[in-house]
């Protein structure tokens, strides 16, 4: 059987060699071959290339609808971690206002607790400057009684001649000055 249908084929191939006279001429035998060798093709395409054709085609459609709901996803991520990054960009700015008036409030403070303290200071300074010069004059006053005082015994001593006790001289002195203090 198999060199029957081998002649066969050839005898077909021959005469389609020689080709039809008119090309309007239908030839059965190429037209009955050609169906055959589509059908038979036909069925090995679908026995064989179209479930694995299919098959890949089903594998590459889910690869793309999970590639699809990963972009998908990640976008929404995306939008997520971008308002988040809004808000927290508004937050910081916010918190950095906050900061500054902070700083500038405890600034101000501060310098004016400084200003308070140098006042203070000042005052303190101009009251014992006040009290060193009441207590610098009064000394002076009593250094100004003892040379008085000095001059008028060695006035007084040139004026008698004679050299009297100094305490008692001094004393003396000492008591009339008072006197004449006490009714200016």
């Amino acid at each position: 059987m198999g060199i029957s249908s081998f002649a066969l084929l050839l005898r077909v191939a021959e005469e389609a060699a020689e080709g039809p006279a008119s090309p309007f001429e239908v030839n059965f035998g190429l037209f009955f071959w050609t169906w055959l060798v589509f059908l038979i093709l036909l069925w090995v395409l679908a026995k064989f290339a179209l479930p694995a054709i299919v098959k890949t085609t089903e594998e590459r459609e889910r690869t793309i609808r999970g590639q699809l709901d990963d972009a998908e996803r990640l976008h929404a991520e995306a939008k997520t971690a971008h308002a988040d990054a809004q808000q927290a960009a508004a937050d910081a700015r916010a918190s950095a206002q906050t900061l500054l008036a902070d700083a500038r409030a405890a600034s101000e403070k501060e310098r004016t607790a400084a200003v308070e303290k140098l006042r203070q200071e000042q005052d303190a300074m101009l009251d014992r400057a006040r009290r060193d010069i009441v207590d610098e004059k009064e000394r002076a006053v009593a250094a100004l009684r003892r040379e008085a005082v000095d001059l008028a015994l060695a006035a007084a001593g040139k004026l008698i001649e004679q050299r009297l006790d100094a305490d008692a001289d001094r004393k003396l002195v000492s008591e009339y000055l008072e006197q004449l203090e006490v009714t200016r």
